[in-house]
């Protein structure tokens, strides 16, 4: 799987947030992972891009001032 889109809410210390956007070309999936590698995540199948977009931008929510990297 490769990495679509990449966001990250800019935070190094324990409350870091990433979600992620991956896809092989068929199948699609979004992360979201809290704490850092380390941390815990969430991953979930979606049928497409539009569906894995929207489900990206639910999981990223407004508190956070969010990057893309």
């Amino acid at each position: 799987m490769r990495v679509e889109q990449h966001w990250w809410n800019g935070d190094v210390r324990l409350s870091r947030r990433d979600v992620y956007v991956r896809t092989d070309g068929t199948t699609w999936e979004v992360e979201a992972q809290m704490g850092g590698p380390q941390g815990k995540s969430k991953v979930q199948q979606c049928p497409g891009k539009a569906s894995a977009l929207i489900l990206a931008d639910a999981w990223r929510g407004p508190r956070w001032r969010w990057r893309q990297i």
